[in-house]
């Protein structure tokens, strides 16, 4: 059964450098890769101007550019286990991407942290930042800018073991693992003087979870930011890519809500998979 891949573009370089990414990432699996643009209508019909005919050419022009994108990925991509379809949207980011993982039963959304619109004070840019606020049915991966691949033999899970991990959530981790014989290091940043009987408990069973993948336990000092620390961690072991799972008050959830001026706060310098509650 071939893993479906979805990958939204705006047609930037950033967009480019995520498809890039994904292609390498899965490069020895079979795979549908879906590039997905969207016209936001509702956003064109609050401008006075936009006509049906300037509409309609909006569409023929991002139908031509998704096509162009289908054949430059063919011929740069050597996997013949690969199949590469295009879809175009005409409604906001979050809510074709909501739709199209229903449609075609998305296993993963791959995209970038910026749009054509670069900003380097910011985290990710407004359209990544809704995403990630609005899917909660699909894992969604954010690739850096300009980010060059790397096989992902190390691979970061930060947890406070406050909570209950359910099989899929671990599964999609496993999932990720499979690709290239990864490890996961499990981290934990201390705020607290010994675990408590729930954390305990949680992170038994996570060790259970993970009994058949390479992993091990790594406590690090609550001597800074979350971010900042986990930044460090990400250095320290060379991690390849960092992986949450964005759940009611967890560290995800706190920087994608941050107002925009606060997100300066975290950039992930590696892909970053958010695995939905």
């Amino acid at each position: 059964m071939k893993t479906k891949i979805l990958l939204p573009t705006d047609f930037s370089d950033n967009a480019w450098s995520a498809i890039v990414y994904a292609l390498k990432l899965y490069a020895n699996e079979s795979c549908v890769f879906y590039f997905l643009n969207t016209i936001d209508n509702e956003a064109l019909h609050r401008r006075s101007l936009v006509t049906g005919h300037f509409l309609e050419e909006l569409k023929q022009e991002a139908t031509k550019n998704l096509l162009e994108l289908k054949e430059q990925a063919s011929v740069s991509n050597a996997n013949e286990n690969h199949e590469f379809e295009v879809v175009l949207c005409s409604e906001k980011i979050e809510v074709a991407i909501k739709k199209n993982i229903e449609k075609h039963h998305i296993n993963m959304v791959i995209m970038g942290t910026k749009g054509a619109s670069k900003n380097e004070k910011v985290l990710f840019g407004s359209n990544t930042v809704h995403v990630l606020n609005k899917v909660k049915t699909c894992p969604i991966m954010v690739v850096p800018d300009e980010f060059d691949f790397v096989k992902p033999t190390q691979i970061a899970f930060p947890t406070d073991y406050n909570r209950f991990y359910k099989g899929e959530e671990i599964q999609v981790l496993r999932n990720l693992t499979e690709l290239y014989n990864s490890k996961i290091r499990i981290v934990h940043i201390e705020e607290e003087k010994e675990l408590n009987q729930v954390q305990r408990y949680n992170i038994n069973e996570l060790d259970e979870y993970l009994n058949q993948v390479e992993h091990s336990f790594h406590w690090m000092p609550n001597y800074a930011k979350k971010a900042t620390v986990i930044n460090d961690f990400i250095e320290e072991l060379n991690i390849n890519i960092l992986v949450m799972v964005n759940y009611k008050h967890s560290f995800i959830e706190s920087i994608i809500n941050e107002p925009v001026l606060k997100k300066i706060s975290f950039h992930p310098i590696i892909p970053f998979l958010v695995i939905p509650e």
